[in-house]
C-alpha cells in the first residue's frame, strides 16, 4: 500500500522519524496542525497515520473503535501484536498508545481499504480551520493563536457492509461542549457508497487553552495556516 513510505518495520515492530509523520500530515492528509512540524518541539506522530497502518496490517473490520492514550514521538518503536478482537499498540516499556477493538466481519481487500484510507485521512486532516473555526465561533470562543492545540482523542466506524466499490465521507454533524478553556469536539460523518450510506463514524478530538473569539486574531490564525501551506506546496513543486 502507499502507507510504507510513512514509517520503518523491524521484526514486528514499527518506528517514525520526523519527516516520514510530517510528510504524512502534509502530503497526504493536508494537515498543518503545528505539532506534526519537522522541527516543533512537541513534535508527535499523526494520529491518522497509526490509523492508516492498522488498516493496513489489520484490516478492516465492520466496527471498529481507536482509543489514543498517548503521543508517539519520533524514534518511538511501537510493537505490532498479533491479530485478536482487541489490539493494544504499546513501545518496548509497556507504554500504551493506541488501543483497538474490531468486531463484526473483516475485509483485507488491499484496494479498497487504501480508497477509503486516503477517503477519512483527507476529511480528516480538513478539520482545520475549514470545521473547526466556525464551529467553536458559535460558542464565542477560538484556539490561541500563540499555540494552537488539537488532540486526536479517538475515533470509531460502523459499516453495514463491507462489499465497497468506491467509499466517501460526508458530514453528518457536529457538536462542541466547553468545560473551562478545553473543548470537546465531535466530527460525524457518514460513509458513502454510490450515493447510499453505508456506515456512520465518529472523530472526538480535544482543544485546549480557549479564549474570547476575536476575528481579527482568527483571520491572522486562518492566513497563517493557508500561507504555510502555500509555502510547502512551493518547496513540493521545487522538489
Amino acid at each position: 500500500m502507499f502507507i510504507e513510505r510513512y514509517y520503518s518495520e523491524r521484526d514486528d515492530k514499527i518506528s517514525f522519524t520526523q519527516k516520514q509523520g510530517s510528510d504524512f500530515a502534509k502530503t497526504l492528509a493536508d494537515d498543518f496542525n503545528p505539532l506534526h512540524d519537522v522541527d516543533a518541539k512537541r513534535f508527535c506522530i499523526p494520529g491518522d497515520l497509526l490509523f492508516s497502518i492498522i488498516l493496513s496490517k489489520y484490516g478492516l473490520s465492520q466496527h471498529m473503535e481507536f482509543i489514543f492514550s498517548g503521543m508517539v514521538r519520533a524514534g518511538v518503536e511501537l510493537v505490532l501484536p498479533e491479530p485478536s478482537p482487541d489490539l493494544h499498540i504499546k513501545d518496548a516499556d509497556d507504554r500504551e498508545y493506541l488501543s483497538i477493538h474490531r468486531v463484526g466481519d473483516t475485509s483485507t481487500d488491499k484496494r479498497m481499504i487504501a480508497h477509503l484510507t486516503r477517503d477519512y485521512v483527507r476529511f480528516s486532516g480538513h478539520a482545520f480551520p475549514h470545521i473547526l473555526v466556525p464551529l467553536l465561533a458559535e460558542q464565542n470562543v477560538m484556539i490561541n493563536p500563540d499555540r494552537p492545540m488539537v488532540m486526536y482523542q479517538s475515533m470509531a466506524i460502523d459499516l453495514d457492509t463491507l462489499d465497497i466499490n468506491a467509499s466517501s465521507l460526508e458530514i453528518d454533524h457536529n457538536e462542541l461542549e466547553i468545560v473551562g478553556k478545553r473543548g470537546q469536539i465531535l466530527l460525524a460523518f457518514n460513509l458513502m457508497d454510490s450515493g447510499k450510506i453505508i456506515g456512520r463514524g465518529k472523530k472526538h478530538m480535544l482543544v485546549s487553552g480557549l479564549r474570547r473569539y476575536d476575528q481579527t486574531a482568527v483571520d491572522q490564525v486562518v492566513a497563517s495556516f493557508n500561507q504555510r501551506k502555500q509555502l510547502f506546496s512551493c518547496d513540493s513543486d521545487v522538489l
